[in-house]
């Protein structure tokens, strides 16, 4: 026995410790919350539970005690649930570890008795004898388990590794061969095939894959054998090998990975003839969407040992082959159809590129969900482009247009971008009529903002203003929430000088109830206004508009204007756009912010132009930036604490005096304090 440590004594009882009283009761600088202490003290593992006491024996008497002790509680587990095989296994590791060998056993086949099926108490039990060095016991053991349990291979893999370390080979060779009677898993008879190379048993491997490969007929094991052959240098074992794999998987079973081994390994013994000859055989033998790989290995091969012209024959050919068999299995997989296309447009005739458009073209979508569209509209997009640039054929080129158009549902949705290029083209011919009457058809039958510009821009670049004229009214007609396009038509009527114009536009734009960004056109109409020098016109606007919305950034960008007029009194005015600004805020409770960012910038307005009774009348205006707390409500109504804010307080905020008062009073006492302490 190992010395044991000493019991340690009880220590006497004392009573609880005196807690000295806290004089000081004002709460700390660094709050802590109940969670902080938790992971703090789990961090530091303050709460580490005390190792059990440890006994120290030192008379044979007082062991063989301990072990009655010892031994009594293991039977009373045993007792209270035989059928866990855990109490079995500590019982008899106990025993073990006693140096009661015999006892152990005794133990290990009780347990067996019990239930002979735990693989782990086998283990367990074979284990202990092989660290006793009871050899014959531990082969007892492994008979035993195999016999019972043929299918854990646990027992197998143990057993044999046991022979092989004590060197008992052929005994070693016998538990294999019993094993392999069961016809275990792969794994199984690569193990033994290993260890029969390792004694550089090379006919007993070969006769073991032999064997392997009728009990597991499958390809990847076939291949292995071959390449155990090939390993050793026997090509021609090899070669009958793959041929014999060929034969016995057929053209119903066969898989690409054997051809492909099959000709990587012929053209490893440069028989570039066979390797043709295999490759042609699977690509005229086996179906054809399993061709892929066998494809791509034939193009390297040929890329590697072949002449140019049968390269690109195979490459072509491969890639052809790969985009009717995607169109064939999803003709809506437009994408595939693009790639076609691009292969046949690089390497085909005219003919076989339409006829290829032409089948691409023909699967339209299924239902009339735009969705659905938006890849199939660019297949008749590409045929165009392809017609008037490739094949110069302008009439086709108009066809395809039509086509196309008339294919759309424009009732329910329809493509801006065929109309737009179908008039461009038109344009490219000389043809305006044509183009005017597609821009003027395609928002007859589909009106959209995209068609609106697009025309527009055209006959500006014609300067035709009436027109646009025409066409701003008509687009405003259909949309007269967007922005842009009041914007667009104000601006065009300024660069032709028309100022009136413009600013009727302008004061049209913004009498409209809705629109989808009106502090856009809102700037535009200022800012049209401050180019102008209109400075009158800039200053209704910004009353008008503060009617509207009292918005922090629309005081102080009034203000700025102001200050950019130029005028002797520029200051003045800007003063009295804080002032108004400042009064307006002040009833909004909730605009204290925003009220903050108005004083400041008035501030830095004093600080560059005032003097100094203007900054600090400005300076009595500031708040005071106290913190406060409030509770905080969850998603779910429950409550969720407090957190703390910074709130400011107004000078003329009458509400909040006497809260400042305390404020102050609180803080005059904390500056006091420590000077009362240093005194």
């Amino acid at each position: 026995m190992d010395a044991w440590d000493e019991l340690p004594e009880e220590k006497k009882g004392k009573g609880p410790p005196k807690v000295a009283k806290v004089k000081n009761k004002m709460p700390a600088n660094v709050q802590i919350t109940a969670e902080q202490l938790l992971r703090e003290a789990k961090e530091r593992e303050l709460e580490l539970v005390a190792p059990p006491p440890k006994q120290k024996i030192s008379d044979p008497d007082e062991l063989k005690a301990y072990q009655l002790r010892k031994r009594k509680g293991f039977e009373d587990n045993i007792r209270k649930n035989r059928s866990l095989m855990v109490n079995w296994i500590k019982y008899a590791q106990w025993e073990e570890s006693q140096q009661e060998i015999q006892r152990a056993r005794s133990v290990y086949e009780r347990a067996l008795d019990v239930d002979h099926r735990t693989i782990t108490v086998w283990l367990k039990y074979s284990e202990m004898e092989m660290r006793a060095r009871q050899v014959n016991h531990a082969r007892n053991i492994w008979d035993r388990a195999v016999t019972i349990l043929p299918r854990a291979n646990q027992f197998w893999y143990k057993y044999t590794y046991m022979e092989e370390m004590l060197g008992n080979i052929a005994g070693c060779r016998q538990v294999f061969e019993r094993w392999m009677e069961w016809q275990p898993e792969e794994q199984a008879w690569q193990s033994y095939i290993n260890f029969e190379l390792r004694y550089k048993e090379l006919d007993r491997a070969r006769s073991i894959y032999e064997r392997f490969c009728l009990v597991h007929p499958e390809i990847k094991n076939w291949i292995k054998y071959a390449k155990f052959e090939e390993r050793h240098n026997y090509i021609q074992s090899a070669r009958r090998i793959y041929e014999r794999a060929v034969e016995f998987f057929g053209e119903e079973n066969m898989e690409e990975n054997l051809i492909i081994a099959f000709a990587r390994f012929e053209e490893n013994q440069r028989e570039h003839d066979r390797v043709r000859a295999i490759y042609k055989y699977a690509l005229d033998n086996l179906p054809k969407e399993s061709c892929q790989v066998i494809y791509k290995n034939y193009t390297i091969h040929e890329k590697k040992f072949g002449d140019r012209a049968a390269i690109e024959d195979v490459v072509v050919n491969k890639r052809r082959f790969q985009y009717e068999e995607e169109t064939k299995n999803n003709p809506f997989n437009y994408d595939a159809w693009f790639d076609y296309i691009r292969l046949m447009e690089n390497d085909g005739t005219t003919e076989q590129v339409r006829e290829v458009y032409e089948r691409a073209i023909a699967n339209v979508p299924p239902t009339q969900e735009k969705r659905l569209w938006r890849r199939y509209i660019y297949l008749w997009i590409n045929y165009a482009l392809y017609e008037e640039l490739e094949t110069q054929d302008m009439e086709r080129t108009r066809q395809v247009y039509t086509a196309c158009l008339d294919l759309l549902p424009h009732k329910k949705f329809t493509f801006a971008k065929i109309w737009i290029m179908l008039s461009h083209f038109e344009i490219r011919q000389k043809n305006l009529q044509a183009a005017r009457k597609a821009m003027g058809v395609a928002i007859g039958k589909c009106p959209k903002d995209k068609l609106f510009r697009s025309y527009i821009d055209l006959e500006i670049q014609l300067r035709e203003f009436e027109r646009c004229r025409i066409l701003y009214q008509k687009f405003l007609e259909f949309n007269s929430e967007n922005v842009m396009t009041w914007i667009k038509f104000a601006e065009l009527e300024t660069l032709l000088g028309e100022t009136e114009r413009a600013r009727a536009i302008y004061n049209l734009a913004v009498q409209q109830p809705r629109l989808d960004m009106p502090e856009v056109l809102w700037k535009s109409y200022i800012d049209f206004e401050i180019e102008l020098e209109e400075y009158d016109n800039t200053r209704k606007l910004y009353e008008l508009l503060l009617e509207r919305t009292r918005h922090i950034k629309v005081w102080l960008s009034y203000a700025q204007f102001e200050m950019t007029t130029g005028a002797d009194d520029s200051a003045a005015k800007c003063r009295n756009v804080y002032k108004k600004a400042n009064d307006s805020l002040k009833d909004d409770s909730s605009a204290k912010e925003e009220r903050v960012m108005l004083l400041e910038a008035w501030k830095q307005h004093e600080f560059d132009y005032g003097d100094d009774e203007s900054q600090g009348s400005v300076d009595k205006l500031m708040p005071k930036k106290v913190k406060k707390r409030r509770k905080v409500t969850a998603e779910d109504g429950s409550d969720a604490g407090w957190e703390e804010y910074f709130d400011y307080i107004f000078p003329d905020d009458a509400s909040a005096q006497p809260n400042l008062k305390l404020l102050e009073k609180a803080k005059q006492w904390k500056l006091k304090k420590p000077q009362e302490a240093a005194e």
